[in-house]
């Protein structure tokens, strides 16, 4: 029996003039990797966005945990998180420290001060870090002397370590090479895998990238704000993608 854990229904958002997403119906079951692809502007980033609460819909329902957004208590909304394609990174502090960030809704105001002086444990903090393949050199560094890639992997890491229920994810390989994404992308995907670190139940990813969609369970295409198709990834065609593309 299938578990509904995200559902969107009829959701339309209008942005001044522009309908940036247009009837989107949606339902998401627990535990599945979802790769959600189609041009740029198509939407993709609008829908994450209205799926973790960032923008209210000007029309429909958002219910997670068959709740809607207003109802979730605190506890609930630290279990979905999102790695951003802006980042979001805070560039007057160490890579490690932003790091640490992911976990401060789960610490006390103590443990806040701590890692903003440096004087925290980065125990956990670097173990996720050396799983992003970042080196020890640049732990202590201002995320403003990183480079691109790093950066990308830096958010990465911050997200795994808040072993979330729900990840989304926005162009999360942007700026990576292809050994990279591999690595990258069998972490986001991986269920208490190998690496023996408690990853999400449940991953929607948006990706302009095709030869990425492997290891996917689904794939959902969209165009000019909707949805038009939800398939199984071994399901999936090239008259599909001729939809979107």
């Amino acid at each position: 029996m299938n578990n509904i854990i995200l559902e969107l229904k009829n959701i339309f958002y209008k942005n001044e003039n522009n309908l940036i997403l247009n009837k989107v119906n949606l339902k998401i079951n627990s535990g599945e990797k979802i790769a959600l692809v189609g041009k740029s502007g198509s939407g993709k980033s609008t829908l994450i966005k209205v799926l973790n609460g960032t923008i209210k819909p000007t029309k429909g329902e958002v219910k997670i945990f068959n709740k809607s957004l207003d109802e979730l208590d605190i506890k609930q909304k630290r279990k979905i998180t999102t790695i951003w394609q802006d980042l979001r990174l805070i560039e007057d502090l160490s890579a490690e420290q932003n790091v640490n960030c992911g976990i401060l809704a789960e610490k006390n105001f103590f443990f806040a001060l701590q890692n903003l002086l440096n004087i925290s444990s980065f125990k956990k903090a670097h173990k996720y870090m050396q799983l992003c393949k970042l080196h020890h050199s640049i732990y202590d560094k201002k995320i403003r002397q990183l480079s691109g890639g790093q950066k990308q992997r830096v958010a990465i890491a911050r997200s795994l370590i808040q072993a979330p229920t729900i990840l989304l994810a926005d162009e999360p390989f942007n700026n990576l090479d292809p050994k990279l994404i591999s690595i990258i992308k069998n972490l986001i995907l991986e269920n208490e895998g190998k690496n023996k670190i408690k990853s999400s139940n449940t991953t929607l990813v948006a990706l302009h990238r095709l030869d990425l969609l492997n290891n996917f369970d689904k794939v959902i295409g969209i165009k000019n704000g909707r949805i038009l198709f939800n398939i199984e990834r071994a399901n999936l065609k090239d008259f599909h993608l001729d939809k979107i593309y």
